[in-house]
């Protein structure tokens, strides 16, 4: 994708958009909703001191008439992201590609943890309407239809990383990773190495990348004529050390247990590592284990893990850029992005050995 012609990050003042015929105006909102004009007006801003019922019926009122403000970009240009719970690796990894190229523009780059505001009752996309940034980029994810059109009335740019469904909405530009090709190939590594004894731990499969991670290792078990036993697959709450853990454990007391492991990241592989350590069982001499994503951990822990590396920074830098076509209002080339996961192989795989 080129680099976008966005506004720098100059405080040059709003640029205006057209309004169309026919498109309602800031008036024709408060006088639906029987509000003045500066209480819309706070609505649209996210600013305090308008009644919650006042401000769930203008912002109804703003779905309902596809109203989008004419200000495009702000004074003090940035860029937001929101990750909903802030999981260190993957974040930092993806936040230093959007300053690559937010930063290249001269835009500030900002964060938000939506879990920890939620959890104090608190609306995040109100907070960030208060902050104007110029676009927001969600990780990890899932948006309503009101929380992206009060983002859209507010000439507010919206793009997902890794989303955890399917956006609401299809005007709702993402980017993510090949992750079915990335489980196809993690469990096609295992079975060259003549493994058929093989376990799958997967992320919550709400999450539209856990699905895809462990359907595409399915496909490859199924290709092989190897199959996924019900015995051998199991579903993590989260993608975490305790999933691997836990679930880890649970594999290895089978009888017969499964001599190698696809986890659904690296967290959950490493908690896989302690588990078999807790069993008295070798990597990769008896139980082979690949993750995903390939944190920098994987490299350091014993022995350095074989994973499927996601390109964090890239989807970073891709999502900042399609943010700011967008706040240059333009038309993207593409509204769906995905970039192409690669299998890095270490030490955690080894030939099976059949006990």
């Amino acid at each position: 994708m080129p680099a976008p012609t966005a506004p720098t990050g100059r405080a040059t003042g709003p640029q205006r958009r057209s309004r169309r015929r026919g498109e309602p105006t800031l008036t024709t909102i408060a006088q639906l909703a029987d509000v003045s004009t500066p209480t819309v007006s706070k609505v649209l801003n996210g600013r305090a001191g308008v009644a919650a019922e006042t401000r769930a019926r203008v912002e109804a009122l703003l779905r309902e008439h596809g109203y989008r403000r004419p200000e495009l970009g702000t004074p003090h240009a940035s860029v937001e992201v929101v990750f909903y719970g802030m999981q260190s690796n993957l974040a930092v990894m993806i936040m230093q590609g959007v300053q690559q190229v937010a930063g290249a523009h001269r835009f500030a780059v900002g964060f938000t943890d939506a879990r920890r505001q939620v959890s104090e009752g608190r609306f995040w996309a109100r907070d960030l309407l208060a902050r104007r940034p110029t676009g927001v980029i969600a990780v990890h994810l899932g948006f309503t239809s009101e929380q992206h059109a009060l983002l859209a009335a507010s000439a507010i740019p919206l793009v997902v990383l890794d989303p955890t469904g399917e956006p609401p909405l299809h005007a709702v530009p993402s980017v993510t990773s090949t992750n079915w090709s990335g489980g196809f190939e993690a469990a096609r590594h295992l079975l060259d190495l003549g493994h058929r004894r093989i376990g799958v731990i997967s992320g919550p499969t709400e999450r539209l990348c856990a699905k895809a991670r462990l359907d595409g290792a399915r496909a490859a078990l199924e290709a092989a004529g190897v199959g996924l036993p019900a015995r051998w697959l199991r579903h993590g709450h989260w993608f975490s050390f305790e999933d691997g853990l836990n679930h880890g454990q649970e594999l290895l007391r089978q009888d017969p247990a499964p001599t190698a492991i696809v986890c659904g990241n690296d967290l959950q592989a490493l908690g896989v590592y302690e588990a078999a350590r807790l069993a008295g069982r070798r990597i990769p001499r008896d139980l082979s284990v690949v993750g995903f994503d390939d944190i920098p951990y994987t490299m350091f822990c014993g022995p350095p893990m074989t994973s499927v590396r996601q390109p964090l920074v890239e989807m970073g830098a891709a999502a900042a850029r399609m943010v700011l076509t967008l706040a240059a209002d333009k038309s993207l080339a593409q509204t769906r992005v995905e970039l192409a996961t690669t299998l890095v192989v270490r030490d955690s795989t080894a030939v099976a050995y059949e006990h």
